[in-house]
């Protein structure tokens, strides 16, 4: 009996062992700790755009005689490097030599040079030999010159793989601004040119030119009367506004100021008079109520296509084009011009004419040529007209 009872108290113990062991075994396991979210990277800034190093230029242009804000030949130049720079985002800057002459040309072009100019644009037949010497000098540096062609002081043109010669027919120019202005019922004129350079000349003979064809056409009887005059500089003087003042208190009715900033001092003298002005090279309407139109050539596409040339990886190198009516490289500011008579049917077939070479206009090569006499004897007076009588005033 005590060994019965004995085992059924060691049966108990295991029993109750059991019990709390299930039960221990049964409780809900601790719920596991949840894992902390990764952290997202943090996303890499975008790259800031190279900025253009400190007082380096890589469009550079060098002026001739004139002023980037001449409102002529150099600021027309100035306006394609600038558009061109600033479309592109490329850095630019105008260099002006100290004087005329081919030391301070070659030294402002070394300044460029310096700078790390890549294409440097010179505006002016003035930088012929100048660029003649820096292309060899600079072989690594592209070159436009406009109105000019390199050469070493003897007239030969020697244009290298690095230098582009951009010409404009200005004689074509000078045609559409003398024939205009006759048909619009004027015909006591005046040229008043700044220096006798070739493109100066180039656009006074077309002037008397297109005064001819118009006479012919309208049947004048009476022949159209042309002042003609190189004033030796293309400055705004009171020299200047003098002249032009007396020349419409004589009874001229339209001056073609042709010369830079001499047009400033032209203009005044219409204000004051009343009279007209043609202007030239870009559009000059906005200088002047007296301004009637402009004698353009397109010098600032000409550039900046020049420039786009260059980026493009086909720059010109070593060749010389003239830009003229075929291609727009010259014309009249239609939609600016305050005609009353020509109208825009009017140019457009005049102009279709001279694209057709129709019109035979002669340049300054050809009125030497065909006046038989040396080039340094040749004047406007020698230009084969009939219905126009130039007086050269020296």
């Amino acid at each position: 009996m005590k060994l019965w009872r004995r085992l059924a108290v060691v049966a108990l113990v295991f029993i109750m062992i059991f019990a709390f062991s299930a039960c221990a075994n049964n409780e809900p396991a601790a719920p596991e700790e949840p894992e902390a979210p990764e952290t997202p990277e943090e996303p890499e800034a975008p790259e800031t755009p190279e900025e253009p190093a400190a007082n380096v230029f890589e469009l550079a242009l060098i002026t001739d005689v004139g002023t980037i804000d001449d409102k002529s030949f150099n600021q027309g130049a100035w306006e394609g490097v600038e558009a061109y720079a600033k479309e592109n985002n490329i850095t630019y800057k105008y260099y002006q030599p100290a004087e005329q002459s081919d030391t301070a040309y070659i030294d402002s072009i070394g300044l460029a040079v310096k700078a790390g100019a890549k294409v440097i644009v010179c505006p002016g037949f003035l930088f012929e030999v100048p660029i003649h010497t820096v292309q060899t000098q600079y072989p690594d540096v592209k070159f436009v010159i406009l109105d000019g062609a390199p050469h070493a002081g003897d007239w030969v043109p020697d244009i290298a793989d690095n230098t582009y010669s951009i010409f404009y027919a200005e004689e074509e120019a000078g045609f559409l601004a003398g024939y205009s202005i006759v048909k619009e019922g004027y015909t006591k004129l005046g040229f008043m040119g700044g220096m006798a350079v070739p493109a100066v000349v180039r656009f006074g003979y077309g002037f008397v030119q297109g005064a001819e064809y118009a006479a012919h056409e309208m049947g004048l009887t009476d022949p159209v009367q042309v002042k003609y005059t190189y004033v030796g500089n293309f400055d705004a003087t009171p020299e200047n506004q003098a002249k032009a003042a007396a020349w419409y208190n004589e009874g001229t009715e339209v001056i073609f100021a042709c010369g830079g900033a001499v047009g400033n001092s032209v203009m005044k003298a219409a204000e004051a008079a009343g009279t007209k002005v043609i202007g030239v090279d870009v559009d000059q309407s906005a200088e002047s109520e007296t301004v009637i139109t402009s004698s353009m050539k397109n010098l600032s596409k000409s550039v900046y296509d020049a420039l786009s040339a260059y980026y493009a990886g086909n720059f010109p190198g070593g060749t010389s084009v003239t830009l003229d009516a075929t291609v727009e490289g010259v014309q009249l500011p239609m939609d600016n011009s305050r005609f009353e008579t020509f109208t825009q049917a009017d140019y457009d077939a005049i102009y279709g004419k001279i694209v057709a070479q129709e019109i035979e206009i002669m340049n300054d090569s050809d009125v030497v040529e065909d006046s038989g006499k040396p080039a340094e004897e040749v004047t406007a007076a020698d230009i084969p007209v009939s219905k126009v009588e130039v007086e050269v005033i020296k």
